[in-house]
């Protein structure tokens, strides 16, 4: 990346969608080109599904909506929240979610900002690989110090409790941030694992913050999956919670996400936002709380499951038989993350793959862009995920055929010039 031009200002890397899709850019790509096969994409298509609940169409603005809107949210979306939760995870339980449990915020970076923003002078382990936009956040703010915890690819990147717990002890942790599932791997956390990483938060005093916004997108398992089924007391258990609009619902545009704490937690994270971005859109929060009923909610979730469980199998398919290796099939998210270091030069390294993608006219991600590493304090001969690729099939279905018919061309391409020589 170039220097800035003024001085003052330092050079601010971009993530790892937004780097491929400025690289797409440049050579010709547009997302209305159907010759060009998006499957670096981080967000699922938006249009509606079979079976899924009407699209919202339009936003009425009401001469109120002119008025800032409260920053930790309008009341009547995080009761609305609260609900959501309650009905889903904690029926028959005596401690409840109420509105003062949810703060709402300007999409998912913000409420991942807030979070940061209020976290104290703490040890904070993060995992790899993981969401690449946590890099930057956990190098901004300086109060605490971020801790990477490796999951190994050999295992499936399993993390069983016994492990988390020995980390925390082991590295005097005070936070743990997570997405569950995970984003690249797509690996799930859930069941007793799940419930044991939240018995150790709550026994060693360690939040444990939660990313949950592919809950809906869980391919083994309960689905819809939430680490709020495990809490035993809302106020008193150090698990944050972090969803919105964006994935679950489809609905990337309205930038609508919440945090779902104990009430301490929420204080703080308001009071963040009072400073970091002042609050969220008021007329989009109210068209959001008809879309967190519960009964929309779940029928968001079973169409999300009979559109998005074909293209997966579709998927690890098609990659497995062009050499791509999956350490794991996808348990959750819409990605598989496959290792590429089988396939002939120059396809066998994850920017390699995705340079030579962009010539057949598809996106992917290389894989090193997940290997989260604040403020470069890690050193070496380069990413221990870099032979690694991310492949979205968060598109149409007619979209992700296109792009793996166009890979496989290449990979037999690449194979065929390779022995020519």
């Amino acid at each position: 990346m170039s220097e800035p031009l003024i001085p003052s200002f330092r050079a601010v890397p971009r993530t790892g969608v937004i780097y491929v899709m400025t690289e797409a850019a440049a050579a010709g790509y547009s997302p209305d080109d159907p010759g060009w096969s998006n499957l670096g994409q981080g967000m699922p298509e938006v249009g509606p599904l079979p079976g899924g609940p009407p699209r919202l169409k339009s936003v009425p603005v009401l001469p109120g909506d002119l008025e800032y809107a409260p920053i930790p949210g309008i009341w009547e979306l995080r009761e609305a929240v609260a609900g959501l939760y309650n009905a889903r995870y904690r029926r028959g339980r005596g401690s409840r979610y109420g509105a003062e449990n949810v703060a709402i915020a300007g999409g998912g970076r913000a409420a991942l900002t807030r979070v940061a923003a209020a976290l104290g002078h703490v040890n904070l382990g993060h995992f790899l690989p993981d969401y690449t936009a946590y890099e930057e956040l956990l190098d901004v703010f300086r109060s605490f110090a971020s801790i990477p915890i490796l999951r190994e690819p050999e295992r499936g990147y399993a993390f069983p409790a016994a492990e988390f717990r020995r980390e925390v002890l082991g590295r005097g942790l005070g936070a743990v941030l997570a997405s569950n599932p995970c984003n690249p791997t797509g690996q799930v956390v859930s069941g007793e694992e799940l419930s044991g990483w939240t018995a150790a938060a709550r026994e060693l005093d360690c939040a444990l913050i939660l990313d949950e916004f592919y809950s809906h997108y869980v391919w083994d398992g309960a689905c819809p999956l939430s680490a709020a089924a495990c809490v035993e007391d809302v106020d008193r258990d150090p698990v944050v919670i972090l969803d919105g609009l964006t994935k679950n619902w489809r609905y990337p545009g309205l930038r609508v996400s919440w945090i779902l704490a104990p009430k301490p937690v929420i204080q703080a994270v308001s009071s963040a936002g009072s400073f970091l971005d002042g609050g969220g859109s008021r007329p989009l929060q109210r068209a959001a709380v008809e879309l967190v009923d519960l009964k929309r909610a779940e029928g968001e979730a079973k169409a999300i499951s009979d559109a998005f469980r074909p293209k997966r199998d579709l998927m690890v398919e098609r990659l497995t038989a062009m050499g791509v290796r999956l350490d794991a099939p996808p348990q959750g998210t819409f990605y598989c993350w496959g290792d590429v270091e089988g396939l002939p030069k120059p396809l066998n390294t994850g920017m390699g793959f995705f340079r030579k993608g962009l010539e057949a006219k598809v996106i992917t991600v290389p894989g090193e862009f997940f290997d989260v590493n604040p403020g470069k304090r890690r050193s070496g001969r380069g990413s221990r995920f870099r032979s690694y690729v991310r492949f979205s099939f968060g598109p149409s279905e007619k979209s992700v055929h296109a792009g793996l018919d166009r890979l496989e061309r290449l990979v037999a391409s690449v194979k065929r010039s390779g022995a020519a020589k």
